[in-house]
């Protein structure tokens, strides 16, 4: 009876399951595209400098997406819903793009301008992730649908300091992703425009399917 309670009350587990699907698509990209693909440049990128401090937040975004999804995931199950069918269609259509379009970057520095624990990192997170399968980029993209499902949760509503620091790591993740060359100013936008049109179908057009149903006559 107990595990029964405990799988009706946590039965939104399933969208783990995504990663069936989303991890051995990408994987395949990243071994397959590896020459002939499109390259990614803005003349903006240009005059990005490299800046290997921002390979913290870049690398605590993995921890930021576990943590914060988690967070929901326990505490505000419609809300952890909403999130992952934001996350898992933006990942969809990422997947999509990058097979249709094979896409990479050419942005990375040949010799580094300092020597520092900070610029190890880099060369580390360089060696494990090549520079291809970057439009629209998915660390902007995630950033966001976390950042949206956990200042709109009902636990954090009533605490703007955290709020707060939730949208400035953020904005520090989408930095890192330009200051380390790991993603083009056009990955960056093509993310926000995705997330964008998104938001529209999944945050505001429920909102006021919600509306219209509250306000309807009670006949």
């Amino acid at each position: 009876m107990e595990i029964k309670k405990l799988f009706k009350k946590y039965n939104h587990a399933f969208v783990f399951l995504y990663g069936f699907i989303y991890m051995p698509w990408f994987m395949y990209l990243e071994k397959h595209i590896t020459k002939d693909y499109y390259l990614i440049h803005s003349p903006l990128d240009d005059y990005i400098p490299f800046v290997e401090f921002f390979v913290i937040p870049y690398l605590l975004w993995f921890l930021f997406i576990a943590a914060g999804s988690f967070y929901l995931f326990f505490t505000d199950k419609k809300g952890f819903l909403r999130m992952a069918a934001f996350l898992i269609i933006g990942m969809t259509v990422f997947l999509i793009i990058c097979t249709v379009y094979p896409n990479g970057l050419n942005l990375r520095p040949a010799v580094f301008p300092r020597e520092n624990i900070f610029v190890d990192l880099v060369r580390y997170v360089y060696s494990m992730d090549t520079p291809t399968n970057v439009l629209p980029s998915i660390h902007v993209f995630n950033s966001i649908g976390l950042c949206i499902g956990l200042t709109r949760t009902e636990s954090l509503r009533k605490r703007p300091g955290i709020r707060l620091a939730i949208q400035l790591f953020t904005l520090s993740i989408i930095l890192s992703t330009m200051f380390l060359k790991q993603h083009s100013v056009t990955d960056v936008i093509a993310g926000l425009a995705l997330s964008g049109i998104l938001y529209q179908f999944i945050y505001v057009r429920e909102k006021k399917r919600a509306h219209r149903l509250l306000h309807q006559p009670v006949i």
